[in-house]
């Protein structure tokens, strides 16, 4: 696989879609690692496991994954030997507590889940320390009942606390005091606790200004009284915070300890939330598991991309058995492409351990390759920008592929003369043939068609198109080639039908009517009658010297009865008189026999309209109705 691959095929958007369905980020982690298998017995594995929990999920027992929300950040602090905050060890706990209850749900399900119930008997009960944690740590503080000393301390601070509040209480009552207090309550900055006293009045009350408000009108004094309960909560408060981190480090150290039975636990309930998301996206898709296979074979009934919504019509598709390359012809917009990355989309599913949206009896073939070259823009003006990439791209997949190598190629040899690119073209994929890969192309060139159909491992296939409409079915057609578009358009303009039974058999034959009619022609009557003397009769393709010019044409038209001809001069048909040209080579030694001397009059802007009807352009087809229009 590669980039290009996973790119052109939306390949990490359906893996997006299913990991979504993932609880926790550890399954999360392991569906962005997951990559596709070329292993017929992973592949069995995978699917084995999601049809399995698509089996749960289809009675309706759902997986009790809870307490795996962060506990991945959790061990990594545990590994870089940190102690782990009072939370932290909740979050172990919680852990533990969700490994125990995934553990016995999967075992009890061992009828209808034998290979992930069996997965769920690694998994490591660790109760003793789930026990230790929940004793110690309550409401996400450690707990007075931790140990026996930080208990004692816990009441001496409480006592102290008790005669702290009560000397300030009486503070407070005292009339003496009334006039120098600013509000009347106890006011705590850090673990001091002290008085609001008016400003003017600091000096009127002992103690120690512990703060001042922010417009100074207020002080915050520690009254002399409570001084020494300060100092001693202080030391309390230091003793305390002692004791609970030994007690935090005795419980790290118990989990420490226990490391490698997580790890193991992380590992399964990653394993198993990553499996059950693909049979939430199984049960959302309405997936099946397909067959699979690693001889190149692939069938697909009723199938459909995975990423299209709406109104879309299954693919019925085969190749690797009676044929290894198949050419798809038909319009454009027509679902070619479609066909192409479905074909690739689901094969890569499958390999993930993918349910995919297809009939009973889908199967599909594992390959070591999946290589791709579809373009996302199919313009003709495009692709003679990018042929050159494309061959780049080409070649590249020449060096990689192998016997087990699945190509799907979008209008394969485009973008350069038609001629060129179709000779092009069939020689790749007979390379590709000779090299033992499975090959799926599209084209519009009727010389790939024509050699799909004499070469017995070869198959053709079209996507289907209504004769009426003229819009495409978005069905493919396998072993039938389907009529020329251009025909079809044709005919919707009312061509008359024996020439386009006439055009027809031009395309199948390439022989063509030559005969001379002279019967219909219109006589001009005779003025002069000129003296019979040898005169040069002036074929298409003959070359001449133009006398007027003193320069070289070629002749487009024979003569007619007005002794005139037409001729190609400077990209430009002008018509001349026989007495102003000579002739200098004439057509039969400057061709070949055979040669289509058509070619050498028709422009490229007339060959690309003919090519843009022919593949069934609505652009074109918009152009002849706006002529006849017009014409009319």
């Amino acid at each position: 696989m590669n980039t290009m691959t996973f790119e052109k095929l939306q390949y990490h958007e359906l893996k997006k879609i299913v990991k979504s369905h993932c609880v926790s980020e550890l399954g999360k982690q392991l569906m962005d690692k997951l990559q596709p298998s070329t292993s017929l017995k992973t592949v069995k594995n995978r699917l084995k496991e999601t049809t399995e929990a698509r089996r749960l999920l289809d009675a309706e027992k759902s997986l009790p994954l809870s307490g795996v929300s962060g506990i991945g950040r959790v061990i990594e602090k545990l590994e870089k030997g940190m102690i782990l905050e009072p939370e932290e060890l909740m979050r172990v706990s919680d852990f533990l507590k969700g490994c125990r209850k995934v553990k016995q749900y999967m075992v009890d399900k061992e009828f209808f889940a034998s290979l992930l119930s069996s997965y769920a008997h690694s998994m490591k009960e660790l109760t003793s320390i789930e026990e230790e944690i929940n004793f110690a740590i309550k409401a996400g503080k450690v707990d007075a009942a931790a140990s026996k000393e930080l208990k004692r301390i816990r009441r001496h601070i409480e006592g102290t606390e008790a005669k702290i509040s009560e000397k300030l209480a009486k503070f407070l009552r005292n009339s003496k005091n009334k006039e120098y207090i600013q509000d009347f309550f106890i006011s705590k900055k850090g673990d001091r606790y002290t008085i609001p006293i008016k400003a003017s009045y600091k000096n009127h009350v002992g103690g120690t200004i512990v703060e001042t408000s922010s417009k100074g009108s207020t002080v915050f004094i520690e009254p002399a009284s409570i001084t020494k309960l300060n100092a001693e909560l202080a030391v309390l408060k230091a003793e305390e915070e002692v004791e609970e981190y030994q007690i935090l480090a005795s419980l790290t150290g118990l989990v420490l300890e226990k490391l490698a039975d997580i790890h193991i636990n992380l590992e399964l309930i990653s394993q198993y939330d990553m499996v059950f998301a693909k049979a939430k996206y199984s049960k959302q898709a309405d997936g099946i598991e397909p067959k699979i296979n690693d001889y190149g074979y692939i069938h697909l009934k009723g199938a459909y991309h995975p990423l299209l919504t709406g109104e879309i019509v299954p693919l019925h598709f085969e190749i690797g058995e009676n044929y290894r390359s198949l050419i798809i012809t038909g319009p454009n917009a027509g679902g070619k492409t479609v066909v192409l990355k479905t074909i690739g989309l689901l094969t890569l599913a499958t390999m993930l351990g993918f349910h995919i949206t297809a009939d009973e009896g889908t199967e599909i073939a594992l390959f070591e390759h999946v290589f791709v070259d579809i373009g996302d823009n199919q313009s003709i003006e495009n692709a003679l920008s990018t042929f050159s990439s494309h061959m780049k791209n080409i070649s590249a997949i020449l060096q990689k592929a192998t016997n087990n190598t699945l190509l799907l190629f979008d209008e394969i040899g485009s973008g350069t003369e038609p001629n060129e690119g179709a000779a092009l073209a069939i020689a790749i994929l007979e390379k590709f043939y000779h090299m033992g890969c499975i090959t799926v192309a599209t084209t519009h060139y009727g010389e790939i068609k024509r050699f799909s159909e004499i070469h017995p491992d070869f198959m053709n296939a079209a996507m289907q198109f209504n004769s009426k409409t003229l819009e495409p079915l978005y069905q493919l057609l396998i072993g039938t080639s389907g009529e020329s578009n251009a025909l079809w358009i044709s005919k919707k303009m009312k061509v008359e039908e024996e020439i386009l039974q006439k055009a027809k058999f031009y395309m199948e034959s390439k022989s063509y009517d030559t005969e001379v009619v002279r019967e219909n022609k219109i006589k001009k009557p005779t003025i002069l009658k000129e003296k019979k003397k040898d005169r040069v009769e002036y074929q298409m393709g003959d070359r001449v010297k133009l006398l007027d010019y003193e320069n070289h044409a070629i002749v487009y038209k024979s003569k007619d009865n007005t002794n005139n001809i037409v001729v190609l001069y400077q990209n430009e048909l002008i018509e001349v008189n026989v007495k102003r040209v000579a002739l200098e080579i004439k057509a039969a030694e400057l061709y070949p026999e055979g040669y289509d001397l058509d070619s050498l009059f028709i422009s490229y802007k007339d060959r690309k309209e003919q090519h843009d009807l022919q593949r069934g352009s609505k652009k074109a087809l918009r152009k002849i109705e706006k002529d006849i229009r017009e014409n009319r």
